[in-house]
């Protein structure tokens, strides 16, 4: 193995990945929490301020879930830009970082755009980084977002009510 290549059992975001897929499938034990890192970071495509923590980052990641869709084939599924479902079509992963590209439909708009994450050595996401495009797609997606995050957080206060 050449200097330049990666050495894949060595690269943390191998390991982060997996769980990340096991996540989306829902076979994840622990979820949310057995991937992400306390103090993770997200990055959102149409909030200024970065998301700082597990719990926050859980909640926008949820809320994206419910908005942007997706199944149990999302690894690998590569999706038409008609569809409506939620598929990543490029994955780059090499060290503590992967860019996945995905391509959906939201509210009758095309959206593309890519997931960036960065991983720490035990593969727990530190940060995690969502661009999207093109700008009907970023106001849909903002859209569907704010009511998704209304409705989750009536939801969490009825339950608590």
């Amino acid at each position: 193995m050449s200097p330049s290549e990666p050495n894949v059992k060595s690269d943390p975001i191998f390991e982060c990945m997996d769980k990340w897929y096991a996540h989306l499938r829902r076979e994840l034990d622990g979820g949310f929490d057995a991937l992400l890192h306390p103090d993770c970071v997200f990055l959102s495509p149409v909030v200024f301020t970065p998301q700082e923590g597990r719990e926050i980052t859980k909640v926008y990641l949820s809320a994206a879930g419910g908005t942007l869709g997706g199944d149990s084939d999302v690894e690998t599924k590569a999706t038409s830009s008609g569809s409506g479902e939620f598929g990543y079509i490029k994955t780059i992963l090499q060290g503590h970082h992967a860019m996945l590209e995905f391509e959906t439909t939201v509210a009758g708009k095309y959206v593309n755009g890519v997931d960036i994450i960065t991983c720490d050595d035990d593969g727990m996401i530190t940060e995690f980084k969502v661009m999207m495009r093109p700008l009907q797609a970023v106001n849909a997606v903002h859209a569907q977002m704010g009511a998704m995050l209304e409705r989750m957080a009536a939801a969490r206060d009825g339950a608590t009510s």
